[in-house]
């Protein structure tokens, strides 16, 4: 992007720059966790979904750790903001967490993103019902693209979600609670250094997960296979080492709707990586939708 249309955007370089490694990261993401999850050649025995996302997060920590220590902030939590940290804990990773790695076993990993990433409009939704917030014509226009490109990737998915309604309404569900948390973390009072809140809302949610595995998925615990410990990997390192709290540094410092909006091309990505990874089939309305989420960036993000 040059500089000119970067001085026009309210993304500051350092956003900019983080936007575009978590679109990445979490974009090629999709794939991979439904390479992990429901087997392929390459990995014949799929691998049990919240185990994997348990190991992911648990080798994720210490990398998180790492961070901290290595920029000498605090890991401590005060007695008073436990509270918060827990509610915050819910809303924007336990619930999307396990809902999406579960789901994505019965759906497309394109597909699995684009219901995820409807959040952008239930963000507007909350914004206005819960907060009373008032949107300039631009931010609605950026929103109607965005549920036109959503709209279009799903046009011939009926009929395989058909096959699937619980997953893609549990999706759908989970992207409303992920916009609720957008709205809670962008107005939390914690004093908690943002690291120390990614760290701890890390920990806890993968607490719960690691728990929710015991109970339902220990028969089907096994050693993972090179390939399921490379994507375990991934996840770890790129994903909760730093995609998790690469995003809350944006959730937390543009507005609900500018960040929410602003990752809109992860679902993109992530479509084109599942056809070009997995064989995932794209139709016409892949492309066109393309053009509807660059659009709905545009609209949001520029003045």
């Amino acid at each position: 992007m040059s500089a000119a249309l970067v001085s026009r955007a309210h993304l500051t370089r350092r956003q900019l720059a983080v936007l575009v490694l978590l679109t990445l990261t979490w974009g090629l993401n999709w794939p991979v966790m439904k390479f992990a999850v429901s087997g392929t050649p390459a990995l014949p025995m799929p691998y049990p979904p919240l185990t994997f996302r348990a190991l992911s997060m648990l080798l994720g920590l210490p990398v998180l750790a790492l961070v901290l220590v290595r920029l000498d902030v605090p890991l401590a939590v005060p007695r008073g903001e436990w509270r918060e940290l827990l509610r915050l804990t819910a809303f924007n990773m336990v619930v999307w967490h396990v809902v999406i790695v579960v789901a994505v076993q019965q759906l497309s990993s394109g597909r699995s993103a684009i219901l995820g990433y409807t959040m952008p409009i239930f963000v507007v939704l909350w914004g206005r019902l819960r907060w009373g917030e008032r949107l300039s014509w631009r931010a609605l226009l950026g929103v109607a693209c965005a549920g036109l490109g959503v709209a279009l990737l799903l046009a011939n998915e009926f009929g395989r979600m058909r096959g699937a309604p619980l997953a893609a309404a549990a999706v759908v569900a989970a992207a409303a609670v992920w916009a609720w948390g957008t709205h809670e973390l962008r107005r939390t009072r914690s004093a908690l250094p943002l690291l120390t809140l990614a760290f701890w809302m890390t920990a806890l949610t993968t607490a719960v997960i690691t728990l929710l595995a015991l109970l339902l998925e220990r028969d089907a615990w096994r050693w993972p296979t090179a390939p399921g410990w490379a994507a375990i990997v991934f996840n770890a390192v790129a994903v909760f080492g730093f995609a998790q709290p690469a995003w809350f540094y944006l959730a937390r410092s543009l507005p609900p709707v500018a960040s929410s909006i602003s990752v809109m091309m992860i679902p993109v990505l992530g479509t084109y990586s599942g056809a070009w990874f997995l064989g995932e089939a794209l139709h016409w309305q892949d492309h066109a939708a393309v053009f509807a989420m660059v659009a709905a960036i545009a609209l949001v993000l520029l003045r």
